[in-house]
């Protein structure tokens, strides 16, 4: 068997190997992809696990920057500590007199607004971090298909070629045409079908971490209201 591919990939033409070359490279970048990204969310799944347990037990939002910090993976740690430095800024503008607690200021409405948003600001950035490289399975899972029948189309024009120059319609002569057409496609489907499914499952695993997001940018808020009061 492993005979006979290398005998097709021999009698492939210049234009067909090359449309193999990019296919096999789409698909090699592919799964460099997929590894990366997947070693990528079982961090971030693991460290918002972890940061989500300190945040939750902890009394003060003073007590959640050590974790913070040591769960660096998760957008959660990033998301927190824009919004309690944001917090501590609008804290201290609010401040009368440096060193007086009693004096400070609650914080109004309008200051939780800008804490929010500098949060949401943060989760776009942070979203933005996690699709790098994804688009590119996107792409894959797109193109190869149509890059596969490209070649699928150049190998049938060579057996009709090879028909039309020696006039016979004999297997021999048709069937190194056909074996490079066929060839095209299964390497074309094999870079694409497993593209689209890395795909739709980075875009799965990023729609919860968005979820989570939101909801702990809410829990936060919520969270600063109480201590404010």
């Amino acid at each position: 068997m492993n005979t006979s591919i290398w005998q097709i990939i021999n009698d492939t033409s210049t234009f067909g190997l090359f449309i193999l070359i990019i296919l096999v490279i789409m698909s090699l970048i592919s799964w460099t992809v997929i590894f990366n990204k997947w070693r990528e969310f079982s961090g971030i799944f693991n460290d918002t696990e972890k940061f989500l347990q300190q945040f939750r037990r902890s009394r003060s939002l003073n007590d959640i920057v050590g974790a913070a910090k040591t769960t660096n993976h998760s957008p959660l740690s990033s998301i927190f500590l824009a919004g309690f430095g944001e917090l501590n800024e609008l804290r201290s503008m609010n401040t009368q007199a440096p060193g007086l607690q009693q004096n400070r200021i609650q914080l109004s409405g309008h200051d939780f607004e800008i804490i929010e948003m500098t949060m949401e600001r943060i989760s776009t950035d942070e979203t933005v971090k996690m699709e790098r490289s994804v688009v590119f399975l996107a792409t894959t899972a797109s193109a190869a298909p149509f890059m596969g029948l490209l070649g699928t189309v150049v190998g049938i024009m060579d057996a009709f070629w090879s028909i039309g120059e020696r006039g016979s319609a004999s297997l021999a002569i048709v069937a190194p045409g056909i074996a490079e057409a066929l060839l095209a496609t299964i390497v074309g489907l094999g870079a694409a079908i497993p593209a689209v499914i890395a795909y739709n499952w980075a875009n799965n695993k990023m729609k919860g971490i968005n979820d989570r997001s939101f909801s702990f940018i809410l829990e936060f808020i919520a969270r600063a209201r109480k201590e404010e009061r």
